[in-house]
Formats: structure tokens, C-alpha cells, sequence
């Protein structure tokens, strides 16, 4: 008997769209407002772009899974060429200091997200091709992560260390689904400790990154004021929250609130209990996402489902994290809520594919 889709799932994805969307306008209707003279103007653009992803979704539920696995080289060489093209000045535009962007007018595409994907369905095959070889870290695990290391590189020219972190911590997670021996992930983690110093290090903005967030309040009108913000817009929201549309915190005291900062917001209107239903809901995307994982037929969609669960996870978690203070502001945005075109239709295709694989295994 053919199997369905996954309707929880898309239920739950669905709702967290459609709340995100309703959120944008909250958190942005002022700003935009004063901008654009619209204050429709951010939620115009993300519904143009929801409607888009789930046709994207629809017709990635849709599709042979195999032509994942079949194109998946091409995929990756693709993926590639646009980082690559993405840094040539005239091409690549420039938003809040990144190179990350093709801009078309008000739009902008950033090809560092479907990298994301891109090596999400590479590594998922080339790890269902070498299950002989990941005893070997010569044979089997460097060309994958050398891959990996490659992608990231390119993604820190731009420079987006977020993004960047996202990538390689879905692919060591990979790795470690694959049964890789635990030394590797001892000395992975060391490594990876020394890459994030030096990379702090040899770049100014991100050491005022780490010094705003020990003590935001040392410079509460530069580096800190994003974080301090935050934590004033999280504070007053209490158990049920100040009510829909009733943020202070958005009229022009939060940069942005529409984009990494939303559940800020979130937290501010509908209090304690908004942001634990939020939370819960990409809990429960975890638990639908590893149980397709666990349910696939081969080693192929297995990986495919623990890759795209695992990476939109790492993301929700980095942004959280960064809007409570517990990390540094890395610029991740939160997957189907927050504001931004090319993380929702990769969230989105992402989930199409879940989808698929619930179906056809």
C-alpha cells in the first residue's frame, strides 16, 4: 500500500510559515511604514516568496527522490560555481557588509543557502557509496570534509560565519550518523576551536562581537545595542506577553526586528507561552524529521533526512541562542519565520524533500 506524506509535519511547517508571515508585519509595520510608505511592504515580499516555496515543496514532494541522487554532483557543481561567482565585484551585491547577495531589484537571492542544500544531497550520497571506506579517514571521511572545508571557505569571503557554521555542523552530524569513531570528532572539535579563534581574531568586527556579548552594556550605543534591545524586548513579555501588535521594542529601538531579531518580538507580544509554542514546534519538526530518518528504505534518503532535519535544527537553535544572549550575534536568520527569501524557499525544498521521503521512503 503506497504510503502517504508526513501530515503532522507539514502541518506544523505550515503553521510556523504562516505565523511568520503574520510576525513580519507585526515587527516591521512601523519601520516599514516609515521607509517605504507601506507598511505591507516586508510581508508583500515574504508572501510572494512562501507562495513560491511551497509550489518549490509541492513539486519537490512530487518528484523521483532519485533525481536527487543522480544529479547530485551537478548540484554541487552549481551550488559552487554561484559562490564563486557571488564574490566578483558587479555581480555579487553588497548588504550590511557581506558580499553574499545577487541582487534582483528590491530582491536578493543568497546562493550560500542553496550551498547549504547542495551539499546536504552530496554528502548524503557520496556517504551511502562509502560505508566501506569511512573506517578510513584517508579514504573515507577527508574528501567529504576537504568538500565541506572548500564550501566554507568560499562562504567566509563574503563573509558569513553563520551560514558557515550552519554547513559544517550538518555535515559533522553526518558524519557521526554514519558511525565515524568518536576520535574524529575529539580532534574535529579542537580544530574547529583553533579555526573559530583565528578566524575572530584576524577580523576586527567579529572580536567587538565577542566583547559586546560578555558585557553588551560596555558600549550600549555600538556593538552592544542589538543584544540589549533583545533582552528589553524579551523581559517585559512575561507569561502571556503585551498582546499582538503591542511591541515597543520595534518602533525603531530594534534594528530590523523583522529578520534575525524576530522572536525578540515574538517573545515581547505573546510572552513565555508564545515562545514555548515556537520552540515546541521545531521540536516537534526534530522528532517528524529523525523518525522519517530512521523509517527511509536506504542509506541514501536516510542521510537526506537526517541532513535537512539536523541543519534547519542547527540554524533554529544559532538564532535562538543569539537572541537570548548565550551566543554571539552571528546573522542567522530563524528558519520560516523570519524575514528573508532565499532561507524560506531552502527551509521550504527542504522540508519538500522530508516530505518525500515519509511518502516513498
Amino acid at each position: 500500500m503506497k504510503k502517504k506524506i508526513d501530515v503532522p509535519l507539514f502541518i506544523a511547517v505550515l503553521c510556523l510559515s504562516l505565523f511568520g508571515l503574520v510576525m513580519i508585519y507585526s515587527s516591521s509595520s512601523i519601520w516599514s511604514e516609515y521607509k517605504f510608505h507601506d507598511a505591507f511592504h516586508y510581508v508583500k515580499q515574504q508572501a510572494l516568496f512562501l507562495i513560491t516555496g511551497l509550489i518549490l515543496m509541492i513539486g519537490f514532494i512530487k518528484m523521483d527522490y532519485q533525481l536527487l541522487y543522480k544529479k547530485a554532483n551537478l548540484i554541487l557543481l552549481i551550488c559552487f560555481i554561484l559562490l564563486i561567482l557571488v564574490l566578483i565585484p558587479g555581480i555579487g551585491s553588497v548588504r550590511n557588509g557581506s558580499r553574499s547577495w545577487f541582487g534582483i531589484g528590491s530582491f536578493g537571492i543568497q546562493p550560500s543557502e542553496f550551498a547549504k542544500l547542495g551539499l546536504i544531497i552530496f554528502t548524503s550520497k557520496y556517504l551511502s557509496l562509502s560505508n566501506k571506506f569511512l573506517k578510513s579517514y584517508k579514504k573515507g571521511v577527508f574528501p567529504i570534509l576537504g568538500i565541506a572545508l572548500l564550501f566554507f571557505g568560499l562562504i567566509m569571503l563574503q563573509p558569513d560565519l553563520g551560514t558557515g557554521m550552519v554547513l559544517m555542523m550538518s555535515i559533522i552530524a553526518l558524519l557521526f550518523v554514519a558511525g565515524i569513531n568518536m576520535k574524529f570528532f575529539y580532534g574535529a572539535g579542537l580544530l574547529g576551536l583553533v579555526g573559530i579563534i583565528v578566524l575572530i581574531l584576524i577580523a576586527p568586527y567579529r572580536m567587538m562581537r565577542i566583547t559586546s556579548f560578555i558585557n553588551p552594556w560596555k558600549d550600549p550605543l555600538g556593538t552592544g545595542f542589538q543584544m540589549i534591545q533583545s533582552l528589553y524586548a524579551i523581559g517585559p513579555g512575561g507569561l502571556f506577553g503585551m498582546g499582538f501588535l503591542k511591541s515597543r521594542q520595534k518602533h525603531f529601538y530594534l534594528p530590523e526586528p523583522q529578520t534575525d531579531f524576530i522572536f525578540s518580538i515574538i517573545s515581547e507580544e505573546f510572552g513565555f507561552l508564545g515562545a514555548i509554542l515556537v520552540c515546541g514546534l521545531f521540536a516537534f519538526i526534530l522528532y517528524r524529521g529523525i523518525r522519517i530518518a530512521l523509517k527511509a528504505n536506504n542509506t541514501f534518503t536516510k542521510y537526506l533526512a537526517f541532513g535537512f532535519v539536523f541543519q534547519l535544527i542547527f540554524q533554529a537553535l544559532m538564532n535562538l541562542m543569539v537572541v537570548v544572549g548565550l551566543i554571539p550575534v552571528t546573522g542567522v536568520t530563524l528558519p520560516f519565520l523570519s524575514y528573508g527569501g532565499s532561507s524560506l524557499l531552502i527551509s521550504l525544498m527542504s522540508i519538500g524533500i522530508l516530505l518525500n521521503i515519509s511518502k516513498n521512503g
